[in-house]
């Protein structure tokens, strides 16, 4: 006779919301393949990134960034309103912390834009983040992207390119996957993309 056996109360939902951190270098598309996710109607809570620099020409406030005088963007870290803040390229950015708390408990996934230096914050308070690090396919388009977008002056754009490498080398130690961002190709970073989310939203 076969002996009854009690199986654990087992408790997988593969469900349950993601917190998604989408980093990388400068301009190599972590705005692109969010904005791209949006048109696809991909379902997610997008977080926008609070910073301290001046909105550039088309960006509006609350949809690119929340736009902070440095001063209030100093009361906000004082005030521990903030789950990960950095100085980036003499700038404070950071990610507002009731934001993504309210989304997550909401059962929403939650994807947010971060440097290498926020994304090793994430992972420190949120253990299960989804680490995704966007690279372009090689260095001479990468820079072709940083000089046509018009954003940066000189200075910055050195500055951008001196961290380059240390970001690369972050990635190899805080991230859980590394994307590729093809030339005219947006759309296959995007697919790898979900195809992650999939892949975790089914992963013991």
């Amino acid at each position: 006779m076969a002996e009854n056996i009690q199986l654990p109360n087992f408790n997988l939902n593969p469900h349950a919301p993601l917190l998604i951190v989408i980093s990388g270098l400068s301009g190599a598309g972590k705005d692109t393949v969010v904005q791209r996710m949006k048109q696809r109607q991909i379902p997610f809570h997008f977080c926008v990134t609070a910073t301290s620099r001046a909105p550039r020409d088309g960006e509006i406030d609350g949809v690119d960034y929340h736009f902070y005088s440095k001063e209030e963007f100093e009361r906000m870290i004082t005030d521990n309103e903030l789950i990960e803040h950095a100085i980036v390229y003499e700038q404070y950015k950071g990610v507002p912390k009731k934001e993504v708390d309210e989304a997550l408990a909401s059962g929403e996934d939650v994807i947010v834009r971060v440097d290498y230096q926020g994304a090793a914050s994430i992972r420190e308070l949120y253990p299960h983040a989804v680490l995704i690090f966007l690279m372009p396919e090689n260095e001479d388009t990468w820079r072709r992207w940083l000089t046509d977008r018009k954003q940066d002056t000189q200075k910055q754009l050195e500055i951008r390119r001196k961290l380059a490498l240390i970001e690369i080398q972050a990635a190899q130690t805080y991230f859980d996957y590394l994307v590729t961002n093809y030339d005219g190709d947006i759309d296959r970073a995007v697919d790898a993309v979900i195809c992650i989310i999939k892949a975790e939203h089914n992963k013991i």
